[in-house]
Parts: structure tokens; sequence; C-alpha cells
């Protein structure tokens, strides 16, 4: 275990509420069952609705991709249930502090949006308020504690998000 900067034993990890991944998919699950009891009509084509799926999914894979990448080059685990080794402010991450989570908002919306499913894009919004206070403030009292000023720094020099 780490000592933080007040000298008091750090736990290691962030210790958020669950797995990102895990909520997504159960937020997605949710949706799905959702629109078999009750179909609410999306509107537009269904071809629009796969073309801007698609364009979702595929940017939101990119820049998850790029976030795991930029993780994995610097050494770090990219589970929220291991300890951060090194603070990465490069690539990506110097555009935004979260893009792998901001890629699984982009890949959620995109499936919603490819199934013209409403209930998956209803429940984009209590799954943003999960993610941003049951992982992403935890992530970030975690890497203050752990990094001190030089996340304070980071976090005032790049977005949260976009």
């Amino acid at each position: 275990m780490a000592m933080d900067q007040a000298g008091q034993t750090d736990s290691g990890t962030a210790g958020v509420i669950a797995r990102p991944p895990l909520l997504f998919l159960a937020a997605l699950l949710i949706g799905f069952v959702l629109d078999r009891l009750l179909r609410l009509p999306f509107p537009g084509p269904g071809l629009v609705s796969w073309i801007v799926g698609g364009s979702l999914i595929l940017i939101g894979f990119t820049l998850f991709a790029a976030g795991i990448r930029n993780f994995m080059r610097a050494a770090t685990p990219v589970p929220t249930n291991e300890p951060t080794r090194v603070l990465v402010t490069t690539g990506i991450h110097g555009w935004t502090r979260n893009p792998i989570y901001l890629g699984m908002f982009l890949i959620y919306g995109g499936i919603g949006v490819a199934a013209q499913n409403i209930w998956i894009l209803v429940l984009t919004l209590p799954l943003a308020i999960l993610i941003r206070y049951g992982v992403v403030a935890r992530e970030e009292a975690y890497l203050e504690r752990r990094f001190g000023g030089a996340y304070r720094g980071y976090r005032q020099t790049v977005r949260r998000w976009l």
C-alpha cells in the first residue's frame, strides 16, 4: 500500500462502485428488456439510424482503444480494481482525462441509435450520473491522493470529457 500526500495509508485503488464495463452492460441489458416490454417509437428511418449509430460506435471504439493503448504503453493497469502505477497525461489523455469512458458512452449511444432503442438513450442520463459520481469522482480523489500536485496540474489543463 502506498502513502497518500497526508502520510495516511492509501487503499491502493479508487474504490469505484462497480467495474465501469459492467455498468454499461447492465444499462444496455435493462434498455433492451424495457424495449421488449414497452416499445417506444424511434424517430427517423432505419438506414439513417444504422449510419449514425455505426459512426458513434466507430468513434467510440477509436477513443476507447487509444485510451487503453496509452495505459498499456505506460505499463499501468486499466482495471479500476488495480492500483495505478503512472499518471498518464500524453496522447489522447492530453485531450480528455477520460477517453475510455467517453468511448464507452459513444459506443453505448451508438448501440441505442443503431438498435432504434429509445430506452437505451433514456438510460444514458442515469448511467452518466452513476459513472460521474460512482466512478470518475472516486478515481479523481484517488489520483489526487496518489499523485498530488501532478494530478492537480493535469486536471487544470485537461478537461474531464471534451
